[in-house]
């Protein structure tokens, strides 16, 4: 025999598995755009960095 569907509790699993779904993607957007930026920005380097502008 079939079981009875249960469709509110279906729901909220398909809700909260694309909840996380998108929750992953924004943090890896959000770690790609700093390693981008850390990459390009030049008034990010390091102490020792010559390219820093500190002489």
């Amino acid at each position: 025999m079939a079981r009875k569907p249960n469709y509110q509790f279906e729901r909220m699993e398909r809700d909260r598995q694309k909840a996380n779904k998108l929750a992953e993607k924004a943090a890896a957007k959000r770690e790609q755009r700093e390693r981008e930026r850390g990459e390009s920005d030049p008034n990010n380097a390091g102490p020792g960095d010559p390219s820093a502008g500190e002489n």
